[in-house]
């Protein structure tokens, strides 16, 4: 259920992020979303990482949900600040390197499953993401575009439906 909490509104971040790319909501008011799913995705990040019964997996599993934290906390400071974004983009360079083999070790573990091809496309997916990003803010490459309706198909397909799904009892 942690998983389907965190993806619902990594979905919406997603989604309003690339809403705010667009210019249709305005630093102010993206701000909020993001702090608020950076703290809900920390709180759940820690709570597999340390909290009781925490396990090797729920530890791997609570550090690479602090990629997402820590990125949309920086996008929140970023916006309050009026920051250019640079650092965020050498951040995102980083989590996408870390991305793209965690889709794959997903990919390739255990058996074959409907959840594990859903998770590994979506690690990759969201390695893709963190590279536009990179792209975007560290090279400043002219990306906005892409880059926004990139982060709202993703928000859609990767967030907001799956954690929809799992919340609702529909996907395990």
């Amino acid at each position: 259920m942690l998983l389907g909490l965190s993806l619902l509104y990594v979905g919406a971040v997603l989604i309003l992020n690339g809403l705010w790319m667009l210019a249709r909501i305005s630093d102010r008011e993206v701000k909020i979303i993001n702090v608020f799913t950076g703290l809900l995705t920390l709180l759940v990040s820690l709570k597999l990482a340390l909290g009781d019964g925490a396990n090797a997996a729920s530890i791997k599993a609570g550090a690479f949900s602090l990629l997402f934290s820590f990125t949309y906390l920086w996008v929140a400071y970023n916006r309050h600040t009026g920051a250019d974004g640079r650092g965020l983009g050498w951040f995102s360079l980083f989590v996408a390197l870390t991305a793209a083999p965690v889709s794959f070790d997903v990919l390739s573990s255990g058996a074959p499953s409907a959840g594990n091809l859903w998770l590994g496309l979506s690690w990759a997916a969201w390695a893709l993401l963190w590279l536009l990003f990179f792209l975007l803010l560290a090279l400043q490459k002219p990306l906005m575009r892409l880059t926004a309706w990139t982060s709202i198909g993703q928000g859609i397909a990767t967030g907001w439906i799956p954690g929809f799904l799992i919340l609702t009892g529909r996907l395990a």
